[in-house]
């Protein structure tokens, strides 16, 4: 009987051990010599960016894009350094579709997603994953701001029906 209860309490504990596994919250930051104020188009709080209204048909095959609207990232109230600080900006989307583009969550019916480029490589589209930053950024030596631009634009998953398209990304910068 002290054997049962025995793999039992052992039992308890395995599960007990899985359960916190997949019940665990990770936390991440960062502490770097140099820190700046960022903003969205100038905005520091809920920036927006608004693309064009485009007609279904300039998204009638997969893999086309249109309406590429630029915005800029900006950092501002730096610390002056000596040397050059290359600042990178890390992009995480939210509702990622199976290639890595923003899903559309106004319309998931419509076959359009939002994809975002920097407009000097507009071909190779921006990594929403988080695992890489996207280069451009650059604080001047004696500089205290600085802006770079990216872009984001439609793109067609299939042929694209009409409906609104809603996508978000969570952004971060990286001080090289």
């Amino acid at each position: 009987m002290k054997m049962n209860n025995m793999a039992i309490v052992m039992a308890g504990l395995i599960l007990s051990t899985a359960a916190q596994a997949s019940n665990t919250i990770q936390f991440q930051g960062e502490v770097a010599d140099q820190t700046c104020d960022v903003t969205i188009n100038g905005q520091a709080s809920a920036p927006l960016v608004l693309l064009p209204t485009v007609p279904s048909s300039s998204l009638a095959n997969a893999g086309e894009t249109t309406g590429q609207t630029p915005f800029t990232v900006g950092v501002s109230g730096c610390t002056a350094s000596a040397s050059v600080t290359a600042i990178k900006t890390v992009f995480v989307g939210n509702n990622l579709t199976a290639s890595g583009r923003m899903g559309n969550t106004a319309s998931v019916d419509n076959n359009v997603s939002l994809q975002l480029v920097d407009p000097a490589v507009p071909a190779t589209p921006l990594d929403l994953t988080g695992q890489t930053g996207a280069a451009g950024l650059s604080l001047a030596a004696n500089a205290t701001s600085a802006s770079h631009t990216f872009a984001v634009q439609y793109y067609a998953e299939g042929t694209a029906l009409p409906g609104a398209v809603l996508g978000s990304v969570q952004y971060s910068v990286s001080y090289q």
